[in-house]
């Protein structure tokens, strides 16, 4: 009985080892190589496969980058809002070197001392407007304008520095956009071009002059000012294909969706933009002071309130826009600080084009002319031409082909950002991809590293441009702002880019073609507004 015993524990007692032997012992030993490894997606591990690979372009090495926060597997599984995703990647929480005072376009005083003044300005307007208006028995001015030091469009103004327009994490931008959509419009006039032209164009040219486009200056009652262009076309329309680009319409949802995607591609050169449903008879016909602009003003056979342009060759009933019967869709485009404490410069494209029926400009004809442009002061040096790639990039996805200025801050010198202003042209063609758009990239082959990084991230699923920008829009009070096919025309136009920074590279080497600038990550993902908006 006792050997029987024996034998049984003896039995058990190779099977609990054969057991532990091939079975449990491999599994600990598993479990502590995996410990001991880490999370791969910890700071100190980061490798280039976290960021897209294009087929036949190397991503740049990222050796100096860390990642501020944890990516487990049940972020991937939780897909949750693409748009707060992409803010919170590093490569849109790059941190600027620290900004000395000449890196700032205006000081806290300095703008305050002009807001004062424009309050002195209009106070001393009020009074005289009002004692006239009692000698003639009419009504004086009565609305009411608050002086208010903290209010949105100041601290955008304030924000401004020698990188961009605003920082990501600028939660005064977000109010700037709701105070455009909601505050009370207490004057309405003609912008400073339309003024200029007198009435007067000059029929014969090809190209208008910028005044006869359909667009007034708003002023609110914290005397922050937005540009308003009216809605001339339907989403649905398209640009007709016989139609040339220089006498195309302005779109106001061209604008909104500028905004969002020079934001989107962290290049925070275009200001806050946002639709509006604008009230033409309360908020522009009875705001305004300039007979001028009442006298465009009239009834149509709908009795729909409209106005059309200044500018005499369009100063026709069929050129007008019409409210609904009183309500029209547009654009507020917040306004820059004024030109006596910022001054700007405006300077021609160097890819300008010929805005004439046959003309074709040297860049169309010589495929070396960027070897001319690099010669030649300011692109010779600093980051110039590559500010230019980057806004020829930003046109591209737009489908806007009348760059023919960009603006500087004159502050800033030849280090300053390039302003992309005048985005109307935009999106007017989802099914035409105009590569002339492209030349800079194309004939100069240099692109800025982080600009490239950043385009290979969007062309990812995980952050597809079509999906960002859909989400970003739709906080816009006038969603939605663009037709699907123009949202799917992002992606395809961002594969066409990369391959031209493809066929770059093969042709001279990432070396040549991907272009430093400061790369230093901050030690967190600040927080980045997100537009959006009740419902």
């Amino acid at each position: 009985m006792r050997r029987d015993r024996f034998v049984l524990a003896a039995t058990l007692t190779v099977i609990f080892s054969a057991d532990f032997f091939f079975i449990l012992l491999p599994k600990l030993q598993n479990l502590r190589q995996t410990a001991g490894n880490g999370c791969p997606c910890e700071p100190n591990n980061i490798s280039n496969h976290s960021f897209p690979i294009l087929e036949g372009l190397a991503t740049p090495q990222l050796s100096n980058w860390t990642l501020p926060y944890r990516t487990t597997p049940s972020d991937q599984t939780d897909r949750g809002s693409k748009l707060e995703r992409l803010f919170a990647h590093p490569l849109y929480n790059i941190q600027t070197p620290a900004l000395r005072t000449e890196e700032r376009l205006l000081e806290v005083e300095q703008l305050l001392e002009y807001y004062r003044r424009k309050v002195s300005h209009w106070e001393r307007h009020k009074k005289l407007y009002n004692e006239a208006a009692a000698l003639a028995n009419l009504s004086g001015l009565e609305q009411e304008m608050t002086y208010d030091p903290d209010a949105s469009w100041l601290k955008f103004h304030l924000g401004i520095n020698r990188y961009a327009l605003y920082s990501q994490d600028d939660s005064s931008i977000l109010q700037l956009l709701k105070d455009m959509q909601n505050m009370k419009v207490v004057n309405a006039d003609y912008t400073q071009d339309e003024k200029a032209l007198k009435g007067e164009c000059d029929c014969t040219q090809v190209v208008k002059p910028s005044g006869h486009h359909l667009k007034l200056a708003l002023k609110m009652h914290n005397f922050g000012k937005a540009m308003f262009k009216p809605m001339r076309q339907q989403r649905e329309e398209e640009t007709p294909e016989d139609v040339f680009y220089f006498v195309d319409f302005q779109r106001h949802n061209a604008e909104i969706a500028a905004f969002h995607l020079d934001r989107i591609l962290d290049f925070r050169r275009v200001p806050p933009v946002s639709g509006r449903l604008v009230n033409v008879t309360g908020d522009i016909l009875q705001a305004t002071h300039n007979e001028d602009l009442r006298a465009v003003f009239f009834t149509s056979p709908a009795n729909n309130t409209c106005f059309f342009a200044k500018c005499l060759y369009v100063c026709k009933t069929e050129y007008a826009v019409c409210g609904s019967p009183d309500l029209l869709e547009g654009s507020l485009s917040a306004y820059l600080p004024g030109l006596s404490i910022a001054p700007r410069l405006s300077i021609p494209n160097p890819w300008t084009r010929s805005y004439t029926f046959t003309e074709r400009q040297e860049w169309e004809v010589n495929p070396f002319y960027c070897d001319s442009i690099k010669q030649t002061h300011p692109y010779s040096s600093g980051n110039r031409l590559l500010n230019i790639i980057d806004m020829s990039i930003f046109d591209f996805l737009t489908g806007n082909m009348d760059r023919h200025h960009y603006e500087i801050f004159t502050k800033f010198g030849e280090e300053g950002f390039l302003l992309h202003l005048d985005n109307a042209r935009g999106f007017g063609k989802s099914s035409h991809d105009e590569m002339s758009i492209l030349a800079p990239l194309s004939q100069c082959c240099i692109v800025k590293r982080s600009t490239l990084l950043r385009l290979q991230l969007l062309s990812q699923s995980e952050f597809r441009l079509s999906d960002v920008m859909r989400e970003s829009l739709d906080g816009d009070p006038l969603r939605p702002v663009l037709t699907e096919p123009h949202l799917l025309a992002l992606d395809r136009r961002l594969k066409k880019v990369l391959r031209v920074v493809q066929h770059c590279i093969r042709r001279l080497g990432k070396e040549e073609v991907i272009t430093s600038d400061f790369i230093k990550p901050t030690v967190g993902p600040q927080t980045t507004m997100v537009m959006t908006q009740e419902r």
